[in-house]
């Protein structure tokens, strides 16, 4: 018996939410806004704005459907079924943090405010929900073919002892505290240098709007950033220090498949986290190595 599809809905607890959380009422919640030249009705009309567009999502779901909630503090702990359909209602950045969890899962990205978000990942309104999970439902959705969903890059890095950890936006690896991370960087031509620098980002086309724009903006870099789709990353490292044990000579490039840049930790320790959540990062020590490449997996956004 074939199980009906799950509709798995991803959201983010609102301002709101966690203000009363902190400050018990209301009132409390006001007056400390207040202190701080804001007011709680801008809050409140956004909370309501998120909490309509749930409802709206909850209720576009056909009712022979089976129905999934997770909150993004609780991603971690769900188990996420092949045959899912994920609809994230929230920013742009809700789409990342769910993104490492999946496995070629159609998304539906839709956002609740409409002029706060630039909506690349969440580009939809709550109303087109039924529309939507009708398209998603769809084989041609469910496999990536033709033009309902966009298979978005990702990337990926595999460390010496088995561990690995995937990312929509970009994989950072340095000192935990931005601190000097001492590493030697090995390119895929086969060129190593050792360095010292604030850490090194390797990002997609998804992500090069965002961390790796920021480096390529900065050094009036001449590399191309891929697009969203594109299979070719960017990286670059940040702040490299000269010294007489330490270089300069490469600092960005990009990575094709097959083309993994490689780092040899030369500190007591460094982290590696993606898409910026620090909370779940993979500790390196001394003379482990890492492999950062293009990813098999996908995000599959409908469009």
């Amino acid at each position: 018996m074939t199980l009906p599809p799950r509709a798995v809905l991803v959201y983010r607890r609102t301002e709101l939410q966690e203000l009363l959380d902190r400050h018990g009422t209301r009132g409390q919640a006001a007056f400390f806004l207040a202190g701080r030249g804001r007011d709680i009705e801008e809050v409140d009309a956004r909370h309501r704005a998120v909490r309509a567009a749930i409802t709206a999502v909850t209720s576009a779901v056909p009712e022979s459907w089976r129905r999934g909630t997770v909150e993004r503090a609780e991603l971690a702990r769900f188990v996420f079924e092949p045959g899912d359909i994920i609809v994230v209602v929230g920013q742009d950045g809700l789409v990342a943090n769910v993104a490492k969890y999946l496995d070629g899962q159609p998304v539906i990205g839709i956002d609740p405010e409409p002029g706060r978000n630039p909506g690349v990942l969440v580009p939809h309104r709550a109303a087109a929900a039924a529309a939507l999970l009708a398209t998603a439902s769809r084989p041609a959705a469910a496999n990536g073919d033709g033009v309902r969903a966009e298979r978005l890059t990702m990337v990926q890095a595999d460390t010496d002892d088995g561990q690995r950890l995937v990312a929509l936006n970009e994989i950072y690896v340095g000192h935990a505290s931005h601190q000097t991370a001492r590493y030697t960087l090995g390119l895929p031509n086969g060129r190593n240098e050792a360095q010292a620098s604030s850490g090194v980002i390797v990002g997609t086309g998804t992500g090069a709007t965002g961390w790796c724009r920021s480096a390529w903006l900065e050094r009036h870099s001449t590399v191309v950033l891929p697009a969203p789709a594109e299979r070719r990353l960017a990286w670059f490292v940040r702040e490299a220090w000269p010294s007489p044990a330490t270089g300069t000579s490469c600092t960005e490039g990009d990575l094709a498949a097959g083309q993994p840049l490689r780092l040899s930790v030369g500190s007591d320790r460094l982290v590696l986290f993606g898409d910026g959540i620090e909370s779940d990062a993979i500790s390196l020590s001394w003379g482990q190595s890492v492999s950062i490449g293009l990813s098999a997996r996908f995000l599959r956004l409908v469009r």
